[in-house]
């Protein structure tokens, strides 16, 4: 039993030196992408005139992706993709940089993005190049896959309970093997203490009033769940309408030119910046006192467009602002607290879009407390039933519970 012994010895050792050798790259990676983005934002917010560029940044994005990024365009789609495939190909390396710089000019003229998807991108075509180096082989590179995602997700949002479990989950539980867990956990970790070693911080929220559990709070946290769930439908669907649309321009450099051209006539319209970038300021508002009436849909409407079109960045934080101010809303007739609702709509949205409802529950626990994880819990399991079909991400297996009851419900109908 010597070769069996040596094996797993070998396994730990190149896997721990992975994850040490990721950690690094990837959190160090991220914690520059997160300094630049803080820095545009700045820039954006004393110089307001930046946004009226909006169009040529546009072309600019849209010649660079035409130039380089041929495959890396793809996306979060490209990496879930490559750990399917039977034909492996080299994630380009060219993606890290491409996405890290288009995302910097997306936030710079007030783009509507986030930045999940950034530093999983980077983290994926990062973790890619080493295997060649470590000579791994098919199942070894997947594993390796994984812990690039675990690891940017796990820094840019100092979750990293959080950033594994996606990981495991976006890439479907079903293939992944046991030997997965721990590299996925541990480049998760690494990448987030590297982050914070670069003296980078992470965003703070807050739920300060959780009521004790009974049966009437929990069909009100499910009855938002639901509507959550909708909402993250909506997203995704917008997604899909705002991306068939653009696919009608037949010069793809012309695409965020054009829509540059329309989200400068839109913030005119709307006459406030709250909704450009991030806006981490009215999330954080969200949690403590009444946002806007219809600020989620607003961020809803820019944010699928203004990546539809083709601006760089991420879902998730958007998804945060989204379903943390609808939570808010929700108050004028669901008799839970502001911050709890704003609390569970920041996390069930990520769940349904995402669908990821494992990742959501973990998320939840992290950033708020079991207390109330119990509430974001069953809002995020509600909300990937009723978010649809299809998630953010085309590329996901459609799979699971969720999708056999689907079936079955489509068989009884034809009965």
């Amino acid at each position: 039993m010597n070769w069996v012994k040596n094996f797993y010895i070998n396994y730990i050792l190149k896997f721990t030196i992975l994850s040490i050798v990721l950690g690094f790259y990837i959190g160090s990676a991220t914690a520059l992408f997160l300094a630049g983005l803080e820095a545009v934002t700045q820039y954006r917010a004393h110089h307001q005139w930046i946004i009226y560029t909006l169009p040529i940044i546009g072309l600019v994005i849209g010649w660079l992706y035409y130039q380089y990024g041929v495959v890396a365009k793809k996306g979060n789609n490209l990496i879930i993709e490559q750990h399917r495939a039977t034909q492996k190909e080299t994630i380009p390396f060219i993606m890290a940089p491409l996405v890290f710089i288009t995302t910097l000019l997306t936030h710079l003229v007030g783009g509507a993005t986030g930045r999940e998807g950034t530093a999983v991108q980077m983290g994926g075509a990062i973790a890619d190049q080493f295997t060649k180096t470590f000579k791994l082989n098919e199942q070894e590179r997947n594993t390796l896959l994984m812990m690039g995602v675990s690891a940017g997700f796990s820094a840019v949002f100092g979750t990293p309970f959080a950033g594994a479990v996606f990981a495991l989950e976006i890439m479907l539980f079903k293939n992944c093997k046991w030997w997965d867990i721990l590299p996925s956990f541990a480049a998760a970790f690494f990448a987030h203490y590297v982050c914070i070693h670069w003296g980078l911080s992470h965003t703070e929220y807050a739920i300060y009033l959780i009521p004790a559990i009974d049966i009437n709070a929990i069909a009100w946290a499910m009855f938002a769940g639901t509507i959550f769930g909708l909402a993250a439908f909506l997203f995704s669907s917008l997604q899909k309408y705002w991306s068939m649309l653009f696919g009608k321009i037949k010069y793809e450099i012309l695409r965020p030119f054009v829509g540059g051209v329309v989200l400068i006539i839109a913030i005119q319209l709307l006459g406030t910046e709250k909704h450009l970038g991030l806006g981490i300021p009215t999330i954080i508002e969200s949690f403590l006192r009444p946002s806007g009436t219809y600020d989620f849909m607003i961020k809803i409407l820019l944010t699928t467009f203004t990546l539809s079109a083709g601006f760089k960045g991420g879902e998730v934080t958007p998804l945060f602002f989204i379903g943390a101010t609808l939570g808010n809303v929700l108050i004028w007739f669901i008799p839970l607290p502001m911050g709890l609702l704003a609390g569970m709509g920041f996390v069930a949205l990520f769940a349904g879009a995402t669908q990821a409802a494992v990742t959501g529950i973990v998320l939840g626990i992290e950033m708020f407390g079991l207390r109330a994880g119990v509430y974001i819990g069953l809002a995020s399991i509600l909300a990937y039933f009723t978010s649809g079909m299809d998630g953010i991400y085309s590329a996901q297996l459609k799979e699971g519970v969720k999708y056999k009851l689907y079936d079955y419900l489509k068989r009884v109908a034809k009965l």
